[in-house]
């Protein structure tokens, strides 16, 4: 495995470009991860293209790990811009060719990948007490792997920041507030500057509840460490916020953000009115 592209995928180099050259399935899939947090979803869809074509066929376990991966992965990417109907039917494919072939935590963490992206798809589509229903089942599945929690560490910290924005959109800002700070604690941590930015972005979200004006300026340290750090979509994501807590544009603004994010592969999906 290459180290370049785990520590751009869940390190300290996550605006690293150009990437080393992939050889392994594990490499292609960590590819797809890393360029999916540049923004660059065009590059990101064709290296998990090549996960897909490896695994096909395949029954071996770890086999069926990465293309269980790879499904929940494109599902992130289209629910990052919008399209949670459609993120669901990668989950649930994700979820469907894991399920019920063991307990190793590889197949464990791939079954809460796909638990956690089916709950948010569900929180997208205002189904939040299903949301709710999914996540007990991810939390079921890591508390079966009690001793492997270190291995679990990023689907724990997934299951912290779909709790947050759940409790988010009921209303419940103290709920929202007390996952997004264990997120935060969880991934401070960790190695995984993308994990530790988005969780410092939810725990702003929480605040607007309590303290706008202080969220707004927290955001706005997150929207310079996501410039700095090249992850373009959190970069938009915090700009979107702090555009519409203060009422303020950040430089660049959202509509930029947004533009850079679509000309690099993004389609977002236009929400009628």
């Amino acid at each position: 495995m290459s180290t370049t592209l785990q520590s751009v995928a869940f390190g300290t180099e996550p605006g690293l470009a150009p990437l080393s050259a992939p050889a392994t399935i594990e490499e292609w899939w960590l590819s797809a991860v890393a360029l999916g947090g540049q923004g660059r979803y065009a590059q990101a869809r064709a290296a998990l293209n090549v996960v897909d074509r490896r695994t096909a066929g395949r029954a071996a376990d770890g086999d069926c790990v990465y293309a269980s991966l790879s499904a929940s992965t494109r599902a992130s990417f289209l629910r990052q811009t919008g399209w949670h109907a459609k993120a669901s039917y990668d989950d649930g494919r994700a979820l469907a060719i894991v399920v019920g072939r063991g307990d190793s935590p590889e197949l464990v963490a791939a079954a809460c990948d796909a638990l956690t992206g089916l709950a948010a798809d569900a929180l997208g589509q205002g189904r939040l007490a299903l949301g709710w229903r999914l996540l007990e089942r991810c939390a079921e599945q890591i508390n079966r792997l009690e001793g492997e929690s270190a291995r679990l560490w990023r689907q724990v910290i997934r299951l912290e920041w779909v709790s947050a924005e759940l409790a988010l959109a009921s209303g419940d800002f103290t709920r929202a507030l007390r996952h997004a700070e264990r997120a935060v604690e969880l991934a401070t941590g960790g190695d995984s500057l993308r994990h530790k930015v988005k969780s410092d972005l939810l725990r702003c979200a929480a605040l607007t509840g309590f303290d706008p004006g202080q969220a707004a300026m927290l955001a706005g340290e997150v929207f310079d460490e996501c410039r700095s750090s090249g992850l373009l979509p959190l970069a938009w994501a915090s700009s979107m916020l702090i555009e519409g807590v203060s009422g303020s544009p950040t430089t660049p603004n959202s509509a930029a953000l947004g533009a850079a994010v679509a000309a690099r592969g993004g389609v977002f999906r236009e929400l009628s009115l």
